[in-house]
């Protein structure tokens, strides 16, 4: 593969990247990738994220790279060189639940969705859904060593890098990975290599990288590009896709206006290698993080219905803002889409079983229980998940789709959400600090998803390496692997006691 380094990289911190030149930047960038072939590129990947990052860019982005290959490229060929062209778009789910139709043509558009019906003779597009637990294939294994770091000596086990099999067997000219950058509760920053390793990942990949990220510390990884967890995936580019993948990364950053609260893109780029994600992640920490001037006793979150229908999804207003809230504080989440705990049913169940009961708490039943065991992914999620007793959460559901005995049976408390909208009248707030009805402080955020918030005193705390193995326990019982039931016969991550 060509060590082309940074291809595109667009800033403006202070105002907005207009639609015509991200389309430009990707028009030019496809034409040289097609002149540089010895064929002309007719074979495409496109990895987008799904639904719950709509306000990435990446559905327009992938439509003006379609729009290339169906319109503006296939009119500039003459025609014995014309071919059809095949895309394929695999949304990378992650775990997460896949699109439905209306998600698809709201993020992609109809014409695009609908082309796969329509080949017209000069394209074909289809679109797949990743299944992390049947899709993928092993590719190479990162050594313990890297997992021993990260982890602070606690787990001692290689770190197996995955991919949906469309991504490594596909045989494409051309694989996109498409996705916004923004801080990140498990990988510190979100996108590049994760789009893949974990947005098209399996169930070892994805469960044992939650599980190492939760055993650093959410606090330690916030907002830090360069991290232990980052590392590993890293290592897994650098030795398993370089040279194999005809692999480009097309990265956004978005953040919110603030007259209009309209989302703006503030940054793009393209590139084969980190140095995009690195410029990516910069911007990002200047558009993205907000450091409040003293600890927040009441915060509200909005959770856009369309986006967030879990609390897998929902907690980002627990991730986000945990460094930004006092000690004794309340977070008060209005959810008016949340109707279950996990997008996987799985792990759902065990969400309902077990709870957002502390760090203490879930790793003494995750010693003790063979489904947590085999699902290092949820038991990473509960973890994050509790504000371990330190603030108040509060999740405000509608009725009908998650009753107070479900919310509260997992360990939070409940409140109506017609009653707490129409106390707090979220249609009056501005981003950041306002008044209640009562007259006290609150902070209000209208979508978690795209930011970091921290106070100065809670920020940059590496938490206490000795602590953290006293809260976390002894894992050195859990040092095998196996495959778990429900990995479709790729080899789950499942921790097993030594003989």
């Amino acid at each position: 593969m060509r060590n082309d380094g940074i291809i595109c990289a667009l800033e403006n911190p202070k105002g907005l990247i207009q639609d015509s030149e991200i389309k430009t930047c990707l028009h030019n960038f496809l034409s040289s990738v097609d002149d540089k072939q010895f064929s002309p590129v007719n074979k495409i990947l496109l990895l987008p994220p799904d639904f719950t990052r709509y306000h990435s860019q990446a559905g327009k982005i992938t439509q003006y790279i379609a729009d290339y290959f169906i319109n503006h490229r296939h009119n500039l060929m003459t025609d014995n060189k014309k071919k059809q062209v095949e895309i394929t778009i695999l949304p990378a789910l992650g775990t997460h639940s896949p699109m439905t139709n209306d998600q698809m043509s709201v993020m992609f558009g109809d014409e695009l969705v609908t082309a796969e019906k329509d080949v017209l003779g000069k394209i074909k597009v289809e679109f797949l859904v990743h299944n992390w637990r049947e899709d993928v294939v092993t590719i190479g294994h990162v050594p313990a060593k890297l997992v021993r770091d990260a982890t602070d000596g606690l787990l001692d086990v290689p770190w197996p890098a995955q991919l949906n099999r469309k991504v490594w067997e596909g045989g494409h000219d051309l694989v996109l990975s498409i996705g916004q950058v923004v801080p990140h509760e498990v990988m510190g920053m979100a996108n590049f290599n994760k789009n893949l390793f974990v947005g098209c990942g399996g169930v070892e990949a994805i469960n044992l990288s939650h599980f190492i990220g939760a055993v650093h510390g959410m606090e330690r990884m916030m907002g830090k590009a360069d991290n232990p967890l980052r590392d590993i995936l890293n290592y897994a580019s650098e030795h398993f896709l370089q040279e194999k993948l005809p692999l480009f990364y097309i990265l956004t950053v978005v953040a919110l206006n603030d007259v209009s609260n309209e989302v703006e893109v503030k940054g793009f780029y393209i590139g084969n290698d980190i140095e995009c994600y690195k410029m990516a992640c910069e911007l990002s920490l200047n558009v993205n993080f907000t450091m409040v001037e003293r600890p927040l006793s009441k915060v509200v979150c909005l959770l856009d219905p369309d986006e967030f229908h879990s609390t897998w999804l929902g907690n980002k207003a627990i991730y986000r803002t945990r460094m930004a809230i006092d000690d004794g504080g309340h977070l008060i989440v209005l959810a008016p889409g949340v109707k279950q705990f996990g997008e996987d049913e799985t792990v759902d169940k065990l969400i309902r079983k077990y709870g957002y009961v502390g760090t203490e708490k879930i790793m003494k039943l995750m010693n003790e229980t063979h489904e947590l065991q085999q699902n290092l992914s949820a038991v990473a999620h509960l973890i994050h998940g509790s504000s371990e007793g330190r603030f108040k959460i509060t999740y405000c559901c509608k009725d009908s789709k998650l009753s107070r005995e479900e919310v509260e049976a997992v360990g939070f408390e409940y409140a109506n959400f017609e009653d707490m909208w129409r106390y707090y009248k979220p249609e009056t707030l501005q981003e950041g600090w306002n008044k209640d009805a009562d007259g006290n402080d609150l902070y209000y955020i209208s979508n978690p998803a795209l930011g970091l918030w921290a106070s100065k005193d809670k920020f940059n705390l590496d938490s206490n390496k000795r602590d953290r193995q006293e809260s976390i326990g002894s894992l050195t019982q859990f040092q095998k692997q196996s495959a778990s039931d429900n990995s479709g016969g790729v080899g789950g991550w499942m921790t097993m006691a030594s003989e």
